[in-house]
């Protein structure tokens, strides 16, 4: 069975810091590290959407915004507006080169927002039947479903300075197998 990591946790707990550093250390060890991450955006405190990193290229792209604040189409979800089509032209596209190049994909993360993209449920779904390792935020709603695939590691707002890294320790011993 292909080595499957999974974070999950609430907004806040610390999931994309703990898969960033679990990504350096791998990085560290020499391996090619792919995939996207996501990360808020914020203006005077407030988190007013989500962008989407490439971890091999650093291209940007916009996940969702709050509605009214972006130029791009989109699909409204709660507060804000999702943009598929800049989850695929930065997020997915990431992904399909990880398949390809990397020794490990990082998806952060794999949850409702992201699921408004064919592409990106299609290409998850490839990712997932394929060999390659992948340590993936899985959005707290959709935890069942991928818990059956693989390890699954919960941050909490409580346990996220005192956890934080028991947990990274637990993701490092389960990709020890990567450096042979």
């Amino acid at each position: 069975m292909a080595l499957r990591i999974f974070v999950t946790g609430p907004p806040g707990a610390g999931k994309t810091t703990l898969v960033e550093r679990v990504a350096r250390e791998v990085d560290r060890w020499g391996y090619l590290v792919g995939g996207m991450i996501t990360r808020e955006i914020r203006r005077a405190g407030r988190r007013v959407g989500f962008r989407i990193v490439a971890l091999d290229t650093g291209e940007e792209g916009t996940l969702a915004s709050v509605r009214g604040t972006s130029h791009f189409p989109g699909v409204p979800f709660g507060r804000y507006v999702v943009h598929p089509d800049e989850i695929e032209r930065v997020g997915v596209s990431a992904i399909r080169r990880a398949l390809v190049e990397a020794d490990l994909v990082v998806v952060d993360e794999i949850g409702p927002m992201e699921y408004m993209s064919d592409e990106f449920v299609r290409v998850t779904g490839e990712l997932l039947k394929s060999g390659k390792p992948l340590l993936a935020v899985v959005h707290r709603k959709f935890v069942d479903r991928f818990r059956p695939l693989g390890s699954v590691h919960g941050l909490s707002i409580e346990n996220r300075n005192a956890e934080f890294g028991i947990i990274l320790d637990e993701i490092m011993r389960e990709l020890k197998g990567l450096r042979g």
